[in-house]
């Protein structure tokens, strides 16, 4: 494989996004959930993970707003395990306490750091590419000392959409300086990330990192993308293995 650049999803690949749910909604739950077993806090991780509503999906199709997009998960969180019905004041105070947590926990996956520096050390461009805000990103990337080395280039701001859109793949390697043919997209999941990249011309590599995913994969959704060329690796310390440096 002749590879000039790789992009990168940040959440679930570069920054544990996860861990950071669960420290943000321990607080929430700790204020909001009182009632609620600590024992039963892993549950709010993967019901605000699912998103069941596809609240987070229609933001990145420019169909809701961020703050919307939130309120509605958060409303349905609270009617599953028995929150509060909050107005827009109750929200309010209820969004500060989450991103607050939330951001006090960014931390970066420890495969991250040796692997970036490896594909710079062989002259491999590059770069990030996400369904978030390149503001929100780029202050993750700052956080866990990623952002001087692997640049926030596409958010969902920046063309109005996200993925799997190709137009994102497409300026993200336009802004990279790589063809697409030779740049490769690494992201945590399987459908909008590996297999999105692979149709927008990319080589498209799953990370399938070990742990509940937060949606789940048939063995023949993922036989399938294997025959469209997708690559499956379970740690970042597999990738430069997968490009031959």
């Amino acid at each position: 494989m002749r590879v000039d650049g790789v992009l990168f999803d940040i959440d679930d690949t570069l920054v544990d996004t996860r861990g950071a749910f669960g420290h943000s909604l321990a607080a929430v739950a700790r204020r909001y959930l009182p009632d609620l077993p600590t024992g039963r806090y892993p549950e709010l991780v993967s019901v605000w993970r699912a998103d069941a509503g596809g609240h987070y999906a229609a933001y990145t199709r420019g169909e809701v707003g961020y703050v919307e997009q939130r309120r509605a998960r958060t409303d349905e969180l609270h009617a599953s395990f028995g929150g509060p019905v909050l107005d827009d004041e109750g929200f309010a105070a209820w969004d500060e306490l989450f991103l607050a947590a939330f951001e006090d926990a960014w931390t970066a996956h420890p495969d991250v750091e040796v692997v970036v520096d490896k594909l710079l050390g062989a002259g491999i461009a590059v770069g990030a590419l996400s369904n978030a805000s390149v503001e929100l990103q780029s202050a993750k990337l700052e956080r866990v000392s990623l952002l001087d080395r692997v640049p926030m280039l596409v958010g969902v701001d920046t063309l109005g959409v996200g993925k799997p859109d190709p137009r994102v793949f497409l300026e993200a390697c336009r802004l990279l300086g790589t063809a697409p043919e030779r740049t490769v997209y690494v992201g945590d999941e399987l459908d909008v990330d590996a297999r999105a990249a692979v149709a927008a011309g990319l080589v498209g590599v799953w990370l399938d990192r070990p742990g509940e995913r937060r949606l789940p994969v048939s063995p023949e959704d993922l036989a399938v993308a294997r025959q469209a060329g997708v690559r499956v690796i379970a740690s970042l310390a597999e990738l430069p293995r997968v490009l031959g440096i």
